[in-house]
């Protein structure tokens, strides 16, 4: 249940627009006059959002995109830009009203390719370097869903949806007006989607010259996906330098196996010999996101030793194609490592890893095998590609949006690229980010982010709100979130306590794992820890004090209202878990609740299993007495709807004042702009009610 980037890849491409003979018109709105310094639910979505930035072979541009929501439509609108790696003026190239997205460099520089629906599917397009000459280069029936060209510019890979199984009406033909499933295993539903009977395959075609031939499906007659469904995409595929290897993400298990297990594995094609092979072989944990060197020598991808834990360590595996080794680079390094990127000299490797809640800039020397952090701040850095002398890193932090950066990789000083939100920050006051340590009731050190309300006075008093976060082995970082912004907390007249309690990443693989089994124990101390603390402060109400939180943190809110000790006047969780043996048994990847819990429910001689579910919140309902607003998407599958609603009954039926904020179209997140606008109204107001008017 990890909250990551992925999410907006899904909101963009739902949110996409086909058009009609250009009937519609984009949308690129003017920087908005705000009437407040203040944060708003309606400012914080006419924030415009970067994404997939590529640095150009030459090094010296860069491409990425922006997405605009048009709140009245409940659309996105998304442009490809460019800019100069020194800076300067961006262009938008695509200027459209349909939603432009995987957007790379043609190897030889003179061309940019991008999937388009313009046609009414989604095909390969590419366009002039200035964005004229768009042109579309494929008509595969049904669409694809990415594509990168190798790097000897002679094949491009595409992703698309394969059909293998049968529907209701093709297993009975007579009845076309049956409306049914019939189903023999599970992972008949994953995330937010139910199985439709496809898959995703990967296709290899010969390319040239913006012409490219019918594709060879590598994977034919596989029940199996690449890339890895639901939050996958081009990153687990890497072609070779001389296009003659495609390196690919794949897990070769199905229904009951698949629950059980993250045992994926990279393989290598032979666009040769049309040959596979295993490189992960015995490898049982997660293996993805391969990615060969400049040079051809190298590949490295990331790693997981266990199946069945997604929260494991993040290994950088490199393998030598000419020897064969195998080796963990990573070994000592007590963090995890994501989004990798080769120098062009195949000597150094760049990778991202979270420390001490925030996610740094990190360099891996492949001859010397050592690892030096180069940056140290107060932000997130998210990606990180080489241009010549410099890197190219886009950032964020709880007081900024995603923006590009050009980072000196021997300084670590960094300087800004792009300003997507610049007009309408200057007219923000945002409020002060503090990190305090404090003293667990273990003995241990934890790090809490505070965030104050803008022109905090520490001569009056404020409620406070304990921010429990996710996963369980979710990131309190420097992330900037278009739900759970703690900026926009803040400027409703909130100090947010958002402590990196037991089972967070960036501390240490120990307390990263300390959590799984032990739900109601060490974690929910820290955050007791983090809130008492805080509350201790002469401007903060100790009487005025509220918890909110999604997934693990609802699961965490829920918990807390059985067992606070009058501590809170006010909770909302949102898809969080409410009665862990309902959830075992109706969740969709099984291996998360196997893990974290220990086992079955049913195993009653298993003392692991059977204290989890003792922490069950349902257990607890008898002690609640505080006002609760429970929140839940229909189409979250993890965490089932039926938790939020179990939730919200019982607490009517305990005369407890409580809400219950439904939403039938959204998933574990919320992803419609008008849909997240009302989310950030009615949270607000139900704890200004419970926290301010009382």
């Amino acid at each position: 249940m990890k909250f990551i980037a992925y999410p907006l890849l899904l909101l963009l491409l739902s949110c996409s627009t086909v058009t009609d003979s250009g009937k519609n018109k984009n949308y690129l709105p003017d920087t908005p006059q705000l009437d407040s310094e203040l944060m708003t639910p309606e400012v914080l979505w006419s924030f415009g959002r970067l994404g997939s930035p590529g640095v150009s072979p030459d090094r010296n541009s860069i491409i990425y995109t922006i997405t605009y929501f048009n709140i009245d439509e409940n659309k996105s609108y998304r442009d490809i830009y460019i800019t100069s790696v020194t800076g300067g003026e961006a262009k938008n190239l695509t200027n459209s009203a349909v939603n432009e997205f995987n957007a790379v460099w043609r190897p030889d520089g003179r061309k940019i390719g991008y999937l388009s629906p313009a046609s009414g599917s989604v095909q390969l397009w590419e366009m002039n370097t200035d964005g004229t000459g768009n042109n579309q280069v494929t008509s595969i029936e049904g669409g694809i869903e990415g594509f990168d060209y190798s790097p000897d510019l002679s094949k491009i890979f595409y992703i698309k949806s394969v059909k293998l199984d049968q529907n209701i009406h093709e297993l009975f033909p007579d009845l076309p007006k049956a409306n049914a499933r019939l189903e023999n295993d599970i992972m008949y539903r994953h995330w937010d989607e139910w199985h439709d009977y496809t898959y995703h395959h990967v296709f290899v075609a010969s390319y040239s010259d913006g012409r490219v031939e019918d594709g060879m499906d590598i994977m034919k007659g596989e029940r199996y996906d690449s890339p890895l469904k639901p939050f996958g995409g081009t990153e687990q595929i890497s072609w070779s330098p001389d296009g003659k290897l495609l390196a690919y993400t794949k897990k070769t298990k199905t229904g009951k196996e698949y629950s059980l297990s993250t045992n994926s594995d990279v393989y290598i094609f032979d666009a040769e010999t049309e040959e596979t092979t295993n490189l992960t072989e015995g490898m049982m944990g997660y293996d993805k996101n391969p990615l060969f060197s400049p040079d051809g020598r190298y590949l490295a991808w990331e790693s997981m030793e266990r199946e069945g834990y997604e929260a494991d360590k993040n290994r950088l595996f490199i393998a030598d194609l000419k020897s064969g080794e195998k080796v963990d680079y990573t070994e000592g390094f007590d963090q995890n490592v994501e989004a990798l990127s080769w120098d062009s000299n195949s000597q150094f490797m760049y990778f991202i890893s979270d420390v001490h809640a925030t996610d740094e800039i990190y360099r891996l020397n492949i001859g010397e095998k050592s690892i030096n952090r180069i940056t140290d701040g107060v932000h997130n850095y998210q990606t990180v590609e080489p241009a010549g002398d410099k890197l190219v890193a886009q950032k964020v932090s709880m007081s900024q949006p995603a923006e590009l950066y050009l980072v000196d990789p021997v300084t670590g000083k960094d300087q800004p690229l792009t300003a997507i939100n610049k007009g309408i920050l200057d007219q923000l006051k945002m409020g002060k980010v503090e990190e305090r340590w404090m003293e667990t009731t273990d003995g241990k050190q934890m790090l809490t982010w505070v965030i104050y309300p803008p022109d905090f006075d520490p001569g009056k008093k404020y409620p406070a709100l304990l921010y429990c976060q996710g996963g369980p082995q979710g990131t309190v970082s420097q992330f900037w979130s278009y739900r759970w912004n703690f900026q926009m907390m803040a400027a409703n007249g909130y100090i947010v306590v958002a402590p990196n309690r037991r089972g967070l990443p960036g501390f240490g693989q120990e307390w990263n794992e300390q959590i799984s089994k032990d739900y109601g124990g060490q974690n929910i101390k820290d955050l007791l820890t983090a809130i008492d603390e805080v509350a201790k402060e002469p401007f903060v109400d100790e009487n005025r004090l509220g918890a909110v939180g999604a997934s693990y943190g609802g699961f965490s809110v829920y918990f807390l209202a059985g067992n606070h000790n009058n501590r809170f006047s006010a909770f909302i969780a949102h898809d969080g878990m409410f009665n862990l043996e309902h959830m075992y048994t109706t969740t969709e990847e099984m291996w998360f609740v196997d893990w974290e819990m220990g086992g079955p429910y049913w195993e009653k001689d298993n003392a692991v299993a059977q204290r989890s579910y003792s922490f069950s919140p349902h257990n607890y309902v008898q002690n609640w007495d505080t006002p609760i607003l429970v929140i839940h998407g229909e189409k979250d599958f993890r965490v089932p709807p039926d938790q939020g609603m179990a939730a919200f009954n019982a607490a009517v039926l305990r005369d407890i004042p409580a809400q219950f904020l439904y939403f039938p179209e959204e998933n574990h997140w919320v992803l419609q702009a008008q849909n997240g606008i009302l989310w950030q109204r009615v949270f607000f107001n139900w704890l200004d009610k419970w926290l301010k008017e009382q």
